[in-house]
C-alpha cells in the first residue's frame, strides 16, 4: 500500500487526487496539506472532497515536515503553485519523501533547485506541466513530427479557464521546448509570445505561443505547422480535470520504484521514448 500525502488538498485538483487515491486498492492518502494557518485545519480531507471521512485531517503546511514523518508518507503530490511547490519539495526531499509535481510556472531558478533537492535526497520523483497521458502522447508525436516539418511555420495555442495565474501554460511551454529542441533551435531566439503592432515580417525560424483565458476551459493545446497551400495541426483537448488525475494515479505508482536523485517525466511513467 503506497501512503499518499497530497498539497493543495481543498483545491480542485488536490480535492480530485483525494478522492480517486481513495478508490485504489495499492494507495491511501495519510496526509491532507493545506496553505499555512489553513481555516480549515483539522478538517477531514473526504468531507472536503465531497467523500466522506477518510480520517485524515487537514493540516496547514507550517506542519508539513512533522506531518509528513509522523504520517509515514512515501510519496508527496503537489498541484498548488510554484513558489508554494519549491519549499514543499525542498522540505518532502529532505524527509525521504518522493514527489509526484504537476504544478507549473517554474522559473529556470526554481527548476534548478527542484532538481538539485531531489538529487541531494536521493528520492524519486515526477515533475511534469502536464501529467495527462494524451498530452505525453501530443509532446512525443511534436518531438517525431517537427524534424519532418522543419522548413514550415510552427505556431503553438493554448486556452485556458479564466482563473489560471500563469501563462503561457507549462504544456505550451513543454510543447515549445520539445519542437526547439528537436529542430535544434535556441528558444531564446526563436520564441515570439503572442503579437502587436507593427512586428515585421515572420521568420522562418520564429516560434508563435499565444495564450487564451476565458470561462471554464479545461485546458485547450494545439500545435499548427504551416506551409504552402497545406497546414497540419496537432491538438489536443482536456475535457474534465480527471485526464490530469489518471496520470497522477500512474505517476504515484511509478515513483517509489523510479530511478533515485533523478527527476522522471511522464515519458518515463508511460514507456514513451
Amino acid at each position: 500500500m503506497i501512503k499518499v500525502a497530497v498539497t493543495g488538498a481543498a483545491g480542485r485538483m488536490g480535492s480530485g487526487i483525494i478522492k480517486k487515491i481513495t478508490e485504489q486498492d495499492d494507495m491511501e492518502v495519510v496526509a491532507a496539506i493545506e496553505m499555512p494557518n489553513t481555516p480549515l485545519a483539522d478538517k477531514d480531507a473526504g468531507l472536503q472532497a465531497g467523500i466522506g471521512e477518510i480520517g485524515v485531517g487537514i493540516v496547514g503546511s507550517e506542519r508539513l515536515e512533522e506531518t509528513l514523518k509522523s504520517s509515514g508518507a512515501e510519496v508527496l503530490v503537489d498541484f498548488t503553485i510554484a513558489p508554494a511547490a519549491v519549499e514543499t519539495i525542498k522540505t518532502a526531499t529532505s524527509c525521504g519523501v518522493n514527489v509526484v509535481v504537476g504544478t507549473t510556472g517554474f522559473t529556470d531558478d526554481q527548476m534548478a533547485l527542484n532538481i538539485k533537492n531531489v538529487e541531494d535526497n536521493k528520492v524519486g520523483a515526477v515533475i511534469s506541466s502536464n501529467m495527462a497521458i494524451g498530452v505525453n502522447v501530443f509532446f512525443n508525436t511534436l518531438k517525431k513530427l517537427a524534424p519532418l516539418l522543419y522548413d514550415f511555420d510552427i505556431e503553438i495555442i493554448e486556452a485556458h479557464h479564466n482563473q489560471k495565474k500563469d501563462a503561457p501554460s507549462g504544456t505550451a511551454m513543454t510543447a515549445f521546448e520539445v519542437i526547439t529542441d528537436a529542430l535544434n533551435r535556441n528558444p531564446e531566439e526563436v520564441g515570439v509570445f503572442g503579437r502587436k503592432g507593427l512586428v515585421g515580417k515572420r521568420t522562418p525560424e520564429e516560434i508563435g505561443v499565444h495564450a487564451i483565458r476565458g470561462g471554464d476551459i479545461v485546458g485547450d493545446h494545439t500545435v499548427m505547422f504551416v506551409g504552402e497551400g497545406e497546414r497540419f495541426e496537432v491538438k489536443h483537448q482536456a475535457h474534465t480535470r480527471e485526464v490530469f488525475i489518471a496520470g497522477v494515479i500512474r505517476a504515484v505508482r511509478y515513483v517509489p520504484t523510479a530511478q533515485k536523485g533523478v527527476v522522471s517525466s511522464m515519458n518515463d511513467v508511460l514507456g514513451l521514448e
